[in-house]
């Protein structure tokens, strides 16, 4: 049967890096929907906000999200794909939907240690500690809506690569 992993969280939460660790672990492919939309497109997130907007960025975001269909993966999404309720909806169904959760203060401090404006547009065009929890809260109720497991990012990547495991395989981790 086929599985998928679907990794949500804000921004700079660490979907990529402990979704790539994840999937080596499990012997699962590795999908990263905003790297998709950029081999699909040949743009980056930045380029299609800006000649598109917001709205016809998540609708190529949800065109890319399903598209994700075949083979088990741990699949990284766009920190903003969570506020479609068809993707919410769609994740749950495909899959196991792990939220993982950090702060402002962290989230913004990773985010300053690896800067990819070009990547990461903003939101609010506010100072990027004031957009993160502005955000945050915005989209909190929604990302633990979408989630079947709600993990604290704010550890080591592998240590949470561990905890995903321990919530995912309890019996293995006895």
């Amino acid at each position: 049967m086929t599985q998928h992993l679907f990794m949500v969280g804000a921004r700079g939460c660490g979907k990529t890096t402990v979704g790539q660790a994840l999937a080596r672990v499990l012997g699962y492919a590795f999908a990263d929907t905003d790297d998709m939309l950029w081999r699909s497109t040949g743009k980056t997130v930045a380029e299609i906000v800006a000649k598109e907007g917001w709205t016809g960025f998540r609708a190529r975001e949800s065109e890319i999200l399903t598209s994700v269909t075949q083979g088990n993966a741990v699949v990284a999404t766009g920190g903003g794909i969570i506020l479609s309720a068809a993707n919410r909806r769609f994740m749950r169904a495909r899959g196991t939907v792990v939220y993982l959760h950090a702060t402002a203060q962290e989230l913004s401090r990773r985010l300053r240690a690896y800067p990819e404006d070009d990547q990461r547009p903003s939101l609010t065009g506010k100072p990027m500690i004031e957009e993160i929890a502005e955000v945050l809260a915005a989209r909190e109720k929604l990302y633990q809506e979408a989630a079947h497991h709600v993990l604290d990012a704010s550890q080591p990547p592998d240590d949470v690569v561990s905890a995903i495991l321990q919530q995912l395989y309890p019996s293995a981790a006895s």
